[in-house]
């Protein structure tokens, strides 16, 4: 930071150990953005979620110049007072967003609020993709200079690739004019020209020159999600993927889901310009990364592709998203973007160029497109169905003859954020659940141990490397689970009469909670977190019936999961839970990173860039919060799995309670209707 005035307070965040000097009243969650320390916050700052707390230690800390104590730090307000009545809040922590700074301090952010550990699980695919890309490798002998020609250097090149390669009408990039003569003399009149043309009737350009026989070319494709960024190295010659890397979206420090960072843009008035150097900053290193891995320098890169949701999608051009935050979700440009990857501050070579494909609609974004690329559902008979659960979920729906889109506001509970026990993806999370209907008794799997809970060997891993929360795949089975045992009834009301049977159904309340793991830390799943996955489910559900219904299908052929999370549900519990229709289970299957499948089939085919250019523009884009139909479908899919449709295929496979069609609804506390976009809950 710059120095700032001594009257400023000293604030160091432990254990990232940066620090600061800032104006008293400052939020300390502020403080930590400024500085890029990451404190999660879901809510955007508004004291309901808890996820940003932090310690403040007390006492002389010589080394750092800094005593700190609770009386450097604001007294707690009506919103943190309320979020500790409420849902409870340790002695020692307090909550960063409503916190300001008085005095000097030092900040500890505890471990067990820190997501930077997330496992970002997206590997490139195996397909092979056909070769066309937009960057050509041009090799080339060049007449030599003659004093009865007077044709220039230049001239002479473009002569050239004329006659060897029918290139006509080629234009050069200006950062070459000042470099051709010298690279010609350095080839000894032999060069390789990189010519790019993207599309056919455009003019070739020349991006980059080499003396003598260049026989590579590299690109990069790229996903940007709201929560993670992954990317692959390509060879843009041989098509193979010569490394693949993913990174946490540090975004994240400026707010959990989408809403909140558009939140963040709107209340900053240079929130947009730190949120877009964040991402590129991210980017230029996950470049460094890949280029590492795949051993080749980075100036080799002459391609690009990226692909994101819609204000990823503008926040990484530089573009303010603020209108996508309210009605109408007027997106700034929704069809594909080519423009110099410097333009936009990418550290490749100098000639290389971006190409962004085309967003759907306004929450419905060129990532959703890239996996419509991958897939295929307009070049199939069959009636597909494409999910990619986030924050929002984005659904494409038809076959070769129509093709309809939505997303739909689930919310973060799939991503924990709601859920009392819940977390991301990362080591000591549960992410696999069994539970036996006799005794009620649980079994699970965490990430990073192998063995399920009853098995030799899982109580010493556990105790090294520490059982923590319920990520997102977790969540699902544990309510299907409960489900199926009996635990809880089809209204998702948990039965507090099997107190009788077993010690893991307690009170809280006016409710019953099920106690899936007894040792500290104690994990439970609560009534309030059953609400929230059913508004999350039946929000999704809703939007997929609003799209059958649309077409005039009542069933689909295939399920495709798409993302990082798509990629460990477990279709037979999905369909428990009654988050997709129901289908052949043979048929469901998860498509992992099917966005970065799509951007790398643009990288090396220009001619699927055309493909999901006309089908973009042919896809019917339908605007849930604008049906009327929604609330009805909604309200049917609180139900597990659904209130009104049956479930025969999960049925044949799956031995489903007896459904209690005529049983009075009972109201829990929690039950309201989805919250739409632009309230509290964002998209991915």
């Amino acid at each position: 930071m710059t120095h700032a005035p001594a009257a400023d307070h000293l604030v160091l965040f432990m254990p990232s150990g940066k620090r600061g000097r800032f104006p008293k009243g400052t939020a300390v969650l502020d403080a930590a953005r400024e500085l890029g320390v990451y404190v999660e916050s879901v809510c955007g700052g508004r004291a309901t979620c808890g996820r940003c707390q932090i310690v403040v230690q007390e006492g002389k800390f010589a080394k750092h110049g800094i005593e700190s104590g609770p009386s450097h730090i604001s007294p707690k307000g009506p919103k943190e007072e309320r979020y500790e009545r409420v849902r409870g809040l340790a002695a020692d922590r307090r909550l960063s967003c409503s916190a300001t700074i008085e005095g000097d301090l030092v900040i500890d952010v505890p471990q067990d609020t820190i997501i930077n550990a997330q496992v970002v699980r997206k590997d490139a695919d195996t397909r092979v993709i056909e070769r066309d890309p937009a960057v050509r490798m041009c090799y080339v002998d060049v007449e030599e200079p003659d004093m009865e020609k007077p044709l220039g250097d230049l001239d002479r090149l473009i002569v050239a690739l004329e006659r060897d390669w029918s290139l006509t009408g080629l234009t050069v990039d200006p950062w070459l004019l000042p470099r051709v003569q010298s690279i010609l003399r350095k080839g000894e009149w032999k060069v390789t020209a990189a010519v790019y043309r993207d599309r056919d009737d455009a003019e070739p350009r020349l991006i980059a020159l080499y003396p003598g026989l260049k026989n590579e070319a590299y690109g990069i494709a790229c996903d940007i999600g709201s929560t993670t960024i992954a990317m692959h190295l390509s060879s843009l010659l041989s098509g193979r993927t010569l490394a693949s890397s993913g990174t946490s979206n540090p975004q994240i420090r400026f707010g959990e889901d989408l809403m909140s960072r558009v939140s963040y843009v709107m209340m900053n008035p240079d929130g947009r310009e730190a949120m877009t150097r964040a991402v590129r900053e991210a980017i230029n290193g996950l470049i460094g990364k890949v280029c590492e891995q795949g051993e080749i320098d980075r100036h080799d890169i002459l391609d690009s592709v990226f692909v994101g949701n819609p204000i990823m999608h503008h926040l990484f051009l530089g573009i303010d998203p603020t209108e996508l935050g309210g009605a109408p979700f007027a997106l700034a440009l929704s069809g594909a973007v080519c423009l110099p990857s410097s333009d936009i501050g990418l550290d490749l070579n100098p000639g290389a160029r971006t190409y962004m494909l085309p967003c759907i609609a306004g929450h419905v974004g060129a990532d959703a497109a890239a996996v419509a690329l991958s897939e295929g559902p307009h070049r199939q008979d069959e009636m597909m169905l494409i999910v990619d659960v986030g924050t929002n979920a984005e659904i494409v729906l038809g076959n070769r003859s129509r093709c309809v889109a939505a997303s739909s506001p689930t919310g973060p509970a799939f991503e924990g954020a709601e859920i009392s026990c819940g977390q991301r993806a990362a080591p000591g999370a549960i992410e696999r659940v069994r539970i036996d209907p006799e005794t009620l008794d649980p079994r699970y799997r965490v990430i990073g141990i192998e063995q399920w809970s009853d098995e030799p060997g899982f109580a010493e891993a556990s105790e090294k490397l520490g059982v923590s929360g319920v990520c997102g795949s977790g969540i699902i089975e544990v309510v299907a689970e409960m489900y199926l045992a009996g635990i809880i009834s089809e209204d998702g009301v948990i039965d507090g009469s099997l107190a009788q049977r077993t010690p893991r159904i307690i009170a809280e309340g006016r409710t019953f909670s099920y106690v899936l793991k007894e040792a500290a830390p104690r994990l439970t799943i609560t009534q309030n977190d059953i609400r929230a996955i059913q508004l999350a489910k039946a929000a999704l559900y809703a939007g997929i019936k609003l799209l059958m219904d649309k077409l005039g299908i009542a069933e689909v052929d295939r399920i495709a999961f798409a993302g990082a999370f798509g990629s460990f549900i477990d279709p037979k519990y999905a369909m428990v839970l009654g988050l997709i229709p129901d289908c052949d289970l043979d048929k469901v299957k998860a498509v992992g990173n099917a966005a970065g499948a799509g951007a790398r089939m643009a990288l090396l085919n220009r001619n699927h860039r055309r493909e999901i250019e006309d089908t973009v523009r042919r896809i019917e884009k339908i605007e849930t919060a604008l049906e009327p139909k929604f609330q009805e479908h909604f309200v049917s899919a609180m139900a597990l799995p659904n209130k009104l449709d049956a479930f025969p295929k999960l049925a044949s496979v799956v031995k489903l309670p007896e459904r209690s069609a005529d049983r009075p609804e009972r109201d829990v506390e929690g039950g309201e209707g989805p919250r739409r976009r632009g309230g509290r809950r964002g998209r991915r």
